[in-house]
């Protein structure tokens, strides 16, 4: 069970939470995450999970590979962020982990009590929805906050219009 929402109450903000990935669903989650963020006086929290499976392979270099992945993640959010800036007007609050991304999403949740929605992006390809939104989709009931799902043929002008 998730620990009680703050976002409703006084000095709190409803924060819509956006992962940050190399797929390029990941841009229309964040771009809806931002609009909404902006339509509803909310805040836009961007999140990057370094799978730390690939460190315990390589023992000799673990820290080499930590490092790069770090300034890979940094990298990533600091791009997405200037855009969400630019584009929304929202300043993000970016967060680094390393784990599971399903797991570090839940801790996130459960530690920063004014997540209350988890914005994901569907794929556009044959394949399925995307290997995020299939994750969480298997854990639905499980999951502790409402989900959002971008489809992944919208543009930017639609999504501001739903958002």
């Amino acid at each position: 069970m998730v620990s009680k929402r703050l976002s409703r109450e006084a000095g709190h903000r409803r924060k819509f939470l956006a992962v940050v990935d190399n797929t390029p669903e990941c841009e229309r989650a964040i771009a809806y995450a931002s609009w909404r963020a902006r339509s509803t006086g909310g805040a836009v929290v961007l999140l990057y999970v370094i799978d730390t499976a690939d460190f315990q392979q390589w023992l000799g270099v673990e820290q080499i590979m930590r490092e790069e992945a770090n300034a890979t993640a940094r990298a990533a959010l600091d791009g997405h962020a200037a855009r969400v800036r630019d584009k929304a007007g929202v300043e993000p609050e970016l967060v680094v982990r390393e784990g599971s991304v399903a797991q570090e999403i839940h801790k996130l949740i459960e530690e920063d009590q004014d997540i209350a929605i988890l914005v994901l992006a569907a794929g556009g390809a044959k394949e399925g929805p995307g290997p995020l939104v299939a994750s969480i989709a298997g854990k639905g009931a499980a999951f502790p906050v409402p989900v959002t799902v971008v489809p992944a043929g919208l543009t930017d002008e639609e999504i501001e219009t739903l958002a």
